[in-house]
């Protein structure tokens, strides 16, 4: 469907982009950039329906409004965080997951 790029060179990005956001969750120790990794897994996710949908099914549109509610969410779920953030980083100081662990509640 799209000229000079096959749906094999697509998915092999979307995975490359979802296996980085995974690697960075997984080993980062500040709490911004695991946020960030987060955010990369679910646009690698959203890439993945909007493609997957258009090879599949060019005239439905189904992928695309699915993509938009995951953006929708991403946008909620980001906000949420950065607040989050904020509150722990006046609290403590710190926006590193180590030192979340010596907070006194």
């Amino acid at each position: 469907m799209i000229p000079g790029i096959s749906i094999t060179e697509i998915l092999t990005l979307t995975s490359i982009l979802f296996f980085i956001g995974v690697y960075g969750f997984l080993t980062r120790k500040n709490l911004i950039s695991i946020l960030i990794s987060i955010e990369l897994i679910l646009n690698a996710s959203v890439i993945n329906f909007v493609v997957i949908n258009k090879y599949l099914y060019p005239d439905v549109l189904q992928g695309v409004v699915y993509s938009i509610f995951i953006i929708a969410v991403a946008a909620a779920e980001t906000s949420l965080a950065i607040s989050i953030i904020i509150n722990l980083y006046r609290q403590i100081g710190s926006v590193e997951v180590k030192d979340t662990e010596t907070m006194k509640y």
